[in-house]
């Protein structure tokens, strides 16, 4: 098993024996009524035994190993260690998350994490009675823990709060389980996309960012470049200041402050992703310069660069496979290009036809509904996830519209 020195690169190796230290990965996280949170390990070398403390390489904090539970079923059976190449759930960890690596204190490794694709819907719930305000708020925080994919958060303007998950049935199981499992009852608001922007042209901005408030003044002065890059790649920072033209301790603020700006978005307020920010001079007063100053100087600064830069709103395309009979063919590839989907082939499945399409998100609401009535209830399809991609224009004019309260 391969895994790297925390905080540094440098690869470290682990065999599957019980003498090796211990090395293990969380890979699930599960609330029970009666013990609480389960928290399963799969370990990869070393013992994990109850009573002793181990080190979680994300959080940096021990954690004292309480008991050691083995599963069948539905059925625990109460153990006091799990070997090499062994699962098994542990109770009574705080603050552990589904892919947290947990290694011996003495000889710390982090093993490859689990990574999951961001959400892509989001929908407004809210309790219906009092009683079921602080309950709805605990269930969030449970099922949140226990699936990475679901993200729970509060919308600042209208006081809402937003859950996030992977798709429309996703969520409806999230929805159906809070009042299953945690007795919570809710209102569901219409789902909404996790529409994001960018840029579409390299830009130069100077930005000054002076104030002077009888004492002590604010000055933060940046220069710097905004550069689109290929989709997916992300947030990138440059520091190609030179000769002390900004100090060091002002470099870090400069790249929050950009960070601070991708947040709200041009067009629409959605967060700004794939651009680059190759900060390349600037200046600096020995009085009135400091964190804050030069931190403001580069959310304003992105922003209004950003303007500039040919701003443009992206889309979740998912990629979507449908199985039909054939006498069907015809009518779900039509309503499939309606949905302004693009189909990118078909093929033959026993005696079912295959096809395979990629759709924008936004179109994809009601469609297990949809494809059941076209089809007399005898297709069915599966979608996932592919990739963001330019929402076409008067799309795009609609949704800016909606965001701006239809003015």
């Amino acid at each position: 098993m391969k895994g790297h020195k925390p905080d540094s690169e440098e690869e470290l190796q682990r065999k599957p024996d019980i003498n090796e230290p211990l090395s293990a990965i969380a890979f699930k996280i599960a609330t029970d009524p009666y013990v609480g949170k389960l928290t399963f390990v799969r370990v990869y070398s070393g013992v994990l035994k109850t009573g002793t403390s181990v080190l979680n390489t994300r959080s940096e904090n021990t954690e004292r190993i309480g008991r050691i539970v083995r599963l069948h079923a539905n059925s625990r059976e109460e153990i006091t260690e799990i070997g090499a190449g062994d699962i098994g759930a542990v109770i009574g960890v705080k603050d552990v998350r589904t892919g947290d690596t947990l290694c011996d204190e003495k000889d710390p490794i982090e093993l490859e994490s689990i990574t999951f694709a961001d959400p892509v819907i989001s929908i407004a719930v809210e309790p219906k009675t009092k009683a079921d305000q602080e309950k709805m708020g605990t269930a969030l925080q449970k099922l949140a823990e226990e699936d990475p994919t679901f993200q729970v958060r509060s919308d600042e303007e209208t006081g809402q709060t937003i859950i996030s998950g992977m798709g429309e049935l996703h969520l409806d199981i999230l929805v159906d389980r809070m009042r299953r499992e945690f007795k919570v009852e809710t209102n569901v608001g219409k789902p909404q996309v996790a529409y994001r922007e960018t840029i579409q042209k390299e830009v130069d901005h100077e930005e000054k960012y002076i104030k002077q408030t009888g004492g002590r003044g604010q000055y933060g002065h940046v220069l710097f470049k905004l550069i689109p890059q290929e989709p997916g790649k992300g947030y990138e920072f440059v520091n190609s200041v030179v000769s002390g033209r900004i100090p060091r301790e002002y470099i870090s603020p400069c790249d929050k402050g950009f960070q601070e700006g991708l947040s709200r978005g041009i067009l629409a307020g959605f967060s700004l992703v794939d651009v680059k920010v190759d900060l390349y001079d600037g200046s600096y007063h020995d009085v009135d310069s400091s964190e804050m100053a030069f931190k403001m100087a580069a959310s304003i600064g992105l922003q209004e660069a950003a303007r500039r830069a040919d701003p443009c709103i992206l889309e979740p395309i998912m990629r979507v496979e449908v199985v039909t009979p054939e006498e069907f063919l015809g009518d779900v590839m039509g309503d499939l290009n309606s949905r302004r989907g693009m189909i990118s082939g078909t093929e033959d499945r026993g005696l079912a036809k295959v096809i395979h399409a990629q759709v924008p998100l936004a179109q994809m609401f009601g469609y297990a509904t949809d494809i059941r009535s076209m089809t007399q209830g005898r297709a069915s399809y599966s979608m996932e996830p592919s990739h963001y991609d330019k929402v076409p224009k008067n799309v795009a004019e609609e949704i800016i519209k909606e965001r701006k309260g239809g003015k």
